[in-house]
C-alpha cells in the first residue's frame, strides 16, 4: 500500500469539512494531505499509523494531525468479513491553514493556536477531560452550518491550545523531506497480518511481504513498534481470542485453532504471557 497524496479540499470542494463517517470499516487508504485533520472514533477498533508511529486506536480515540503526515487507520481483520453489527463510526474535520490568512498568524491573541499548528506536526493524542469535551463539540459540530461551523472550529481550538491533555504522537515534526518508504513497508505487514494471522507466518514470509530481507526487517520492524515481529503476531492473536472467547461459546481448542495456534496448551501459555491471565480466568472475570 503506497503513500497516496491527496488535496481533501479540491476533492470536498471547500476549506472546511465536518463529515460522521459510518463505514463497514475504515476504507481510507495510507495517504497524506495538506489539510489539517481532526479525528475522532466513535466506533470499531485496531491500528494506527501516523507518521513513524503505530498504535492500537479504539472507540474515543481522538487525534488532532498536521499538514502532509501519512496516516491510515486499519479495522481488526473481523471488520472485513461483512459482520452486519460492526461499523466504523468517525467524526473528521479537515481544514487548510491557509483560511485564517497571514495577519491571523501574526496577532498576540493567536500565538498559543499557531503553537498548536506547529505541533500537531508531531501528530497530537488528545485524552482525559478534553477528549471528553471536545467530543460533545464535535457532536454538535457535525450538524451546524456556514459560519457556525467557523465558529465551532475556533472554540475546538481554543480549548486544544489550552489544554494540557495532549500526547505527541511523534518524537519530530514530520516533514515531506522524511517520505519514509519503511512506514509504507509497514502499513503492507499490518494488512497482511490482519487478513493472515490464523495461519503460520514466518519472518522470511513477512520480510518478503515487506520486500526486505529477514534482518533488515526485524531491525526495521523493532525500531518502528518497539517489539519483535513475533510478540506483535501473538498480540494480534490473542486480541481476536479474547472477541471469541467474549462473544462466542467455542470451545478452547477451537479458539485456539481458529487464531492461528496448533495446540490448547501453547494457546494457553502465550495468552497468559501476553494477558496475564489464562484464557478460562478472562473469560470467566467477564461473566
Amino acid at each position: 500500500m503506497k503513500l497516496e497524496q491527496t488535496k481533501i479540499a479540491s476533492y470536498l470542494n471547500t476549506k472546511v469539512s465536518v463529515l460522521n463517517r459510518i463505514e463497514p470499516f475504515f476504507q481510507a487508504p495510507f495517504h497524506s494531505h495538506p489539510e489539517l485533520e481532526l479525528v475522532y472514533v466513535k466506533e470499531s477498533y485496531g491500528k494506527r499509523i501516523i507518521g513513524n508511529s503505530v498504535m492500537p486506536f479504539e472507540p474515543g480515540d481522538m487525534v488532532f494531525l498536521g499538514s502532509d503526515i501519512p496516516h491510515v487507520w486499519l479495522n481488526d481483520e473481523k471488520y472485513y468479513q461483512g459482520i452486519e453489527d460492526l461499523r466504523a463510526n468517525s467524526i473528521v474535520v479537515y481544514f487548510h491553514k491557509d483560511i485564517f490568512g497571514p495577519t491571523f498568524y501574526e496577532l498576540k491573541e493567536t500565538q498559543k493556536i499557531n503553537e498548536l499548528f506547529v505541533q500537531a506536526g508531531k501528530g497530537i493524542s488528545i485524552i482525559g477531560k478534553t477528549n471528553r469535551q471536545i467530543a460533545k463539540k464535535l457532536e454538535k459540530l457535525v450538524s451546524k452550518k456556514d459560519f457556525e461551523v467557523i465558529i465551532g472550529l475556533f472554540e475546538i481550538l481554543s480549548i486544544l491550545s489550552e489544554s494540557q491533555d495532549k500526547i505527541y504522537i511523534n518524537d519530530e515534526i514530520y516533514s515531506l523531506m522524511q517520505k519514509d518508504s519503511k512506514v509504507d513497508r509497514l502499513s503492507e505487514v499490518f494488512q497482511y497480518v490482519n487478513k493472515n494471522y490464523k495461519k503460520n507466518i514466518s519472518l522470511e514470509e513477512i520480510a518478503a511481504v515487506a520486500n526486505m530481507t529477514r534482518t533488515s526487517f526485524c531491525r526495521m520492524f523493532r525500531v518502528k513498534t518497539k517489539k519483535n515481529f513475533v510478540d506483535y503476531l501473538h498480540e494480534i492473536r490473542i486480541s481476536n481470542a479474547c472477541k471469541l472467547l467474549l462473544e462466542t461459546d467455542k470451545s478452547m481448542s477451537e479458539i485456539a485453532y481458529a487464531c492461528g495456534y496448533k495446540t490448547a496448551s501453547n494457546f494457553n501459555k502465550l495468552f497468559k504471557k501476553v494477558k496475564g491471565i489464562t484464557p478460562s480466568d478472562f473469560k470467566n472475570s467477564a461473566i
